[in-house]
């Protein structure tokens, strides 16, 4: 395989990628953090670009504070959308392919329809609006492009809600969550995977894709499975939107289509259920 960098590689989806890159036995791969390949410093970038020069790079690194974003305009959009063009850029500049990973967040969500990457992207929040400018500068500046649109992203690395979840569980009596928020939890992993699978399939089929795993659940009700097969006991209130509020607003309904990559690439997709079960047993929580 030819010479993949990843940015933002000690992060969750970093992590992960890590992980499948081991098991797949794929060693033309550089992990870079937030201080190897910090993509705000062009020239830090540069020369990252010069020593790995790169067939491929996946571009993990983001601003993903959702209500921090809401008062940290100037930063979310710097990382999100300024970053981004800098790998686009170097890119050009090194003939390499990009990877950059998206987000649900750059709907709306206010219609239950399966969303599809036709669709108007139309973010409610400034991580929303600041990750969808950063998939336009993407989009505008490099051709070779695909733009990886995924959601409710957990595993076994960093902090995400299934790893929460489990913390609280074991520390409180009761926990309150939100009901009317409905999308698809994403095993990091899996979408690890997909990204291989798209570099290896050496298709140049550029352009705008959806990943998540199968089906569509609320967040009570991913709650409810983490407690569940984690055997964690734990009363659950199903809570509206308005009754926990925050200072970003969710997509009420984001659940995408994944038709276009599972025919093109012919990837396939886990059931979310399957994919937890599978990374509490990698997190040693079940056997």
């Amino acid at each position: 395989m030819s010479n993949i960098l990843v940015l933002g590689g000690s992060g969750q989806l970093g992590q992960s990628l890590q992980k499948v890159a081991a098991i797949r036995g794929i060693e033309a791969i550089v992990f870079a953090d937030e201080i190897k390949g910090n993509i705000l410093d062009k020239a830090v970038l540069t020369a990252l670009f010069e020593e790995t020069r790169p067939s491929y790079v996946i571009n993990c690194a983001a601003y993903t504070a959702v209500d921090k974003a809401e008062d940290e305009v100037a930063l979310a959009r710097l990382i999100n959308k300024d970053g981004a063009a800098n790998i686009a850029a170097l890119c050009i500049q090194f003939e390499a392919e990009m990877l950059q990973v998206s987000t649900d967040f750059v709907f709306e969500g206010n219609i239950p329809t399966l969303l599809t990457e036709e669709m108007p992207a139309e973010p409610i929040s400034i991580y929303g609006l600041t990750k969808l400018e950063g998939e336009q500068s993407v989009a505008e500046l490099l051709p070779a492009h695909y733009i990886i649109r995924t959601s409710w992203l957990y595993s076994e690395f960093a902090n995400n809600f299934m790893k929460t979840m489990l913390r609280l569980g074991t520390e409180r009596d009761e926990l309150g969550i939100i009901v009317d928020q409905v999308g698809t939890p994403t095993y990091a992993v899996d979408l690890a995977g997909a990204l291989f699978d798209i570099i290896t399939s050496k298709k140049k089929a550029y352009g705008i894709y959806h990943y998540s795993n199968e089906g569509a659940v609320s967040w009570y009700d991913f709650a409810q499975a983490i407690f569940e097969l984690g055997k964690v006991n734990v009363r659950v209130k199903a809570l509206k939107t308005n009754e926990y509020p925050t200072r970003a607003t969710r997509p009420a309904f984001s659940v995408m289509d994944k038709s276009k990559i599972k025919t093109t690439f012919g990837i396939d997709i886990p059931y979310w259920k399957d994919s937890l079960k599978k990374c509490l047993k990698h997190f040693n929580y079940i056997e």
